[in-house]
């Protein structure tokens, strides 16, 4: 069993909620923000997606930008950021090493996307052209705050984010930080919209994880991240311990470029991983946040591994992207918070928009859970290409 990291602030903004209080409130009362297209400008409105519902200027009111260009994702990202340091005790790091570890795929393709055509002709938004890429977003939403003494970027599609919680904690592990805040930011593009469409895994109905009549993902937005630090750092600093990440897992099939392999042997490997680094039986885990995409494949494979895991005792199960929507790159460092919500308040949230058993498929939560004591949770994002993680966070028993 390996020493757990201790979580002292989390941030999210998502379809569901811009905040932790928004959050919970929504996963309590079982409401999606899944509707139809509002904020993106493209042709293809037969889709709903999950955005968040603040436009560009009003985040930009809220965090007091004026002028200096900037992108979607860099926007949710800061307003993520800002909720977890504030709880954190961390909006000052005089004296500290705090590293910076974001997750990203899309990065400021919104703003290529507005302005390719002025790039090709004149130079009146040249200012945009260095927001495009991935390391682009990290480094704005790092200059917001001037607190990171390092900042990287990780760009394995789907599992970012959870990988970026994993590189972070492996930083503090190294001794090469005290601090790591990770996680990631990914807003809606028509770049985005039209890569899934192509895949053909776009739902033109509410998505339904897990359900016989899954039809596949809506695709979402959002923004999340995690303070991650030792006891003592935490203790030092008079911050209060909210979760522990004490497990962690990753591995890839290299099954397919997009697919999930039929015997899940990626997530099975992930899970199985994460539980040995917790010290962890599959029976010690109380809840699965699952990927859950709501694509046949997906729900299928990911079905074969849980099942592999747990056999017979299955802990509650759900996938809340039929609330949020798949916020790809952000989904691990998203659905962690959820979790850490759920555990926090002593919730299982639903697995929103399922109504029919799948043959051979695991049987989701209906309905979100109240009461319920929750020690250990398992959350789970799966990549493009098979780049499979799990993380397991814990209760801090103080």
């Amino acid at each position: 069993m390996t020493k757990p990291i201790m979580i002292t602030g989390v941030g999210i903004v998502s379809a569901i909620g811009n905040g932790k209080a928004e959050t919970l409130q929504a996963l309590r009362d079982e409401c999606t923000g899944i509707a139809p297209l509002h904020y993106l400008k493209t042709s293809h409105r037969e889709f709903p997606v999950g955005e968040v519902k603040l436009s560009d200027e009003e985040m930009k009111q809220q965090l007091g930008i004026t002028s200096e260009p900037t992108t979607r994702t860099a926007l949710m990202g800061m307003l993520a950021m800002q909720e977890a340091l504030e709880e954190a005790r961390l909006t000052t790091a005089e004296g500290l090493q705090v590293a910076l570890v974001s997750g990203t795929t899309v990065g400021g393709m919104d703003k290529s996307e507005q302005f390719y055509l002025d790039y090709l002709a004149n130079d009146s938004q040249n200012a945009y052209i260095k927001t495009h890429d991935c390391g682009a977003t990290t480094e704005m939403i790092a200059d917001r705050f001037g607190i990171f003494s390092m900042a990287t970027s990780i760009s394995t599609a789907c599992s970012s984010a959870a990988n970026a919680i994993i590189l972070g904690a492996n930083l503090i592990r190294a001794g090469l930080t005290e601090i790591a805040v990770v996680g990631g930011s990914e807003c809606i593009t028509k770049f985005h919209l039209n890569g899934f469409n192509s895949l053909m895994i776009l739902d033109h109905e509410q998505c339904r994880p897990f359900d016989a009549t899954r039809a596949g993902l809506n695709l979402g937005e959002g923004a999340s991240y995690l303070v991650l630090e030792t006891a003592e750092s935490a203790q030092r600093r008079g911050a209060t311990v909210i979760g522990e990440l004490s497990g962690y897992g990753n591995a890839c099939d290299a099954f397919h470029q997009t697919a999930s392999s039929d015997d899940g042997e990626g997530a099975f490997l992930a899970m199985k991983k994460a539980l040995a680094m917790a010290g962890l039986e599959p029976a010690s885990i109380d809840y699965v946040n699952a990927h859950g995409t709501g694509t046949p494949n997906n729900d299928v494979s990911e079905s074969t591994a849980l099942k592999r895991l747990f056999g017979e005792s299955m802990p509650f199960i759900s996938s809340t992207k039929g609330m949020t929507g798949h916020t790809t790159s952000a989904s691990g460092s998203v659905e962690a918070t959820i979790c850490l919500l759920a555990i926090q308040n002593g919730i299982v949230p639903s697995n929103y928009g399922w109504a029919n058993q799948m043959e051979d498929g695991i049987t989701p939560v209906a309905h979100c859970l109240s009461g319920q004591q929750l020690h250990h949770v398992m959350c789970n994002s799966f990549g493009f290409g098979g780049n499979d993680s799990s993380i397991i966070l814990s209760r801090h028993e103080a």
